[in-house]
């Protein structure tokens, strides 16, 4: 069953002239891994903002075509209700903490909904431990490193046990060690929760070999969609140079050319390295 279905949805932002979205059409099966990619402008962040109600309710806009998100239409339901069901997380962390400690920030959320004090400090706790930051719920936000405060932005979101979560390009601001611990975090909360999970992200290289299904998006529509090792072959094959493919699909697909069998497209080094050492050490 569809957890997010999108038809022939086409969005204008106001007082703009082209379309943001163009005719997307989409099936977002419950439990799904989706990683959503593609030059900054194709639409991507816009379409994030149709799952959660942000669009068309907060900016507003022109919006055709119709989009469920877990059997609620979009454009009759407050983003009040559409955030009990869509839990998303910004570029910037800095933007989602606001509070004097990050144990404040994690109930924050919580308290809005008016539930009970013991039920608050039950999934605080539970938030917490899940990033790791058990121990740090007592500092204030703007002391922690922009790794820490980013894990303290997934469990604010987290701890409202949403059945959809979505990652708006979540490792922007972060070192290549920092964005790796937060996609292997995205990655078990994935598996432990049976969450829904849809990543908006440049940098594949960490974070493909976690999906279960790859998108590609040009221009406001949706130009590749499937598994992850078919989207890349493709996209290295007719793509190349216009949306970010990781290097590793490039060099695998640049092999083959030479006459190197190494079988599916490669999502990791590890993975191409392999077949290569038995080459050289038969």
């Amino acid at each position: 069953m569809a957890i997010i279905e999108a038809q022939s949805l086409t969005y204008k932002y106001p007082n703009s002239q082209k379309p943001a979205l163009q005719n997307i059409n989409l099936k977002v099966e419950k439990g799904e891994f989706v990683v959503i990619s593609g030059p900054s402008g194709c639409g991507k962040t816009t379409l994030c903002r149709c799952f959660n109600g942000l669009i068309p309710h907060f900016y507003g806009g022109e919006l055709q075509g119709e989009i469920r998100v877990n059997g609620l239409n979009v454009k009759e339901v407050s983003t009040a209700k559409l955030a009990t069901q869509v839990g998303l997380v910004f570029q910037n962390p800095e933007n989602q903490l606001f509070s004097l400690t990050v144990e404040r920030d994690v109930a924050f959320g919580l308290e809005n909904l008016g539930l009970p004090p013991q039920e608050i400090r039950r999934r605080v706790d539970w938030a917490l431990n899940l990033v790791g930051l058990s121990g740090l719920k007592d500092k204030p936000p703007f002391e922690l490193s922009g790794g820490q405060q980013q894990k303290a932005a997934i469990a604010c979101v987290l701890a409202m046990q949403p059945p959809i979560m979505v990652f708006d390009e979540p490792t922007s601001f972060l070192d290549p060690l920092s964005a790796r611990e937060i996609f292997n975090i995205i990655a078990e909360l994935h598996a432990k929760l049976d969450l829904t999970v849809i990543v908006v992200e440049h940098r594949l290289e960490f974070l493909t070999a976690h999906a279960s299904r790859l998108i590609f998006m040009d221009e406001g529509k949706i130009v590749l969609d499937g598994k992850p090792r078919e989207v890349l072959k493709e996209a290295s094959e007719s793509f190349s140079g216009k949306i970010g493919i990781p290097k590793v699909a490039l060099l695998h697909r640049r092999l083959t050319l030479q006459g190197i069998s190494l079988g599916s497209t490669s999502l990791t080094v590890d993975e191409l390295a392999e077949p290569l050492r038995r080459m050289l050490h038969p």
